[in-house]
Protein backbone atom coordinates (compact mmCIF):
# COMPACT_ATOMS: atom_id res chain seq x y z
CA UNK A 1 0.00 0.00 0.00
CA UNK A 2 2.94 2.33 0.66
CA UNK A 3 4.37 1.82 -2.82
CA UNK A 4 0.91 2.41 -4.25
CA UNK A 5 0.62 5.69 -2.35
CA UNK A 6 3.98 6.83 -3.68
CA UNK A 7 3.00 5.88 -7.23
CA UNK A 8 -0.31 7.75 -6.84
CA UNK A 9 1.66 10.95 -6.33
CA UNK A 10 4.53 10.26 -8.72
CA UNK A 11 2.40 9.34 -11.76
CA UNK A 12 0.35 12.55 -12.00
CA UNK A 13 3.43 14.67 -11.23
CA UNK A 14 5.29 13.06 -14.14
CA UNK A 15 2.27 13.53 -16.42
CA UNK A 16 2.21 17.21 -15.52
CA UNK A 17 5.94 17.51 -16.18
CA UNK A 18 5.56 15.75 -19.53
CA UNK A 19 2.71 17.98 -20.69
CA UNK A 20 4.56 21.09 -19.53
CA UNK A 21 7.54 20.27 -21.78
CA UNK A 22 5.97 19.04 -25.03
CA UNK A 23 8.75 20.52 -27.17
CA UNK A 24 11.50 18.51 -25.40
CA UNK A 25 12.78 15.25 -26.92
CA UNK A 26 11.97 13.24 -23.77
CA UNK A 27 8.26 14.12 -23.88
CA UNK A 28 7.04 10.73 -25.15
CA UNK A 29 9.24 8.51 -22.89
CA UNK A 30 8.32 10.48 -19.76
CA UNK A 31 4.64 10.34 -20.69
CA UNK A 32 4.80 6.56 -21.24
CA UNK A 33 6.57 6.02 -17.90
CA UNK A 34 4.03 8.26 -16.14
CA UNK A 35 1.08 6.34 -17.57
CA UNK A 36 2.68 3.03 -16.56
CA UNK A 37 3.25 4.34 -13.03
CA UNK A 38 -0.41 5.41 -12.81
CA UNK A 39 -1.50 1.95 -13.92
CA UNK A 40 0.88 0.38 -11.40
CA UNK A 41 -0.63 2.53 -8.64
CA UNK A 42 -4.14 1.34 -9.45
CA UNK A 43 -3.01 -2.31 -9.61
CA UNK A 44 -1.08 -2.14 -6.34
CA UNK A 45 -3.96 -0.39 -4.57
CA UNK A 46 -6.35 -3.10 -5.75
CA UNK A 47 -4.02 -5.90 -4.65
CA UNK A 48 -3.38 -4.24 -1.28
CA UNK A 49 -7.06 -3.68 -0.54
CA UNK A 50 -7.84 -7.21 -1.69
CA UNK A 51 -5.23 -8.59 0.72
CA UNK A 52 -6.61 -6.53 3.60
CA UNK A 53 -10.19 -7.61 2.91
CA UNK A 54 -9.19 -11.26 2.55
CA UNK A 55 -7.44 -11.17 5.91
CA UNK A 56 -10.49 -9.62 7.58
CA UNK A 57 -13.35 -11.62 6.08
CA UNK A 58 -11.95 -14.94 4.90
CA UNK A 59 -12.44 -17.93 7.18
Amino acid sequence: MGISLGAMFLGPILIHIAFSNQEKPLYIPILIVAILICGLAVYLAFKGLNTILDSMFKK
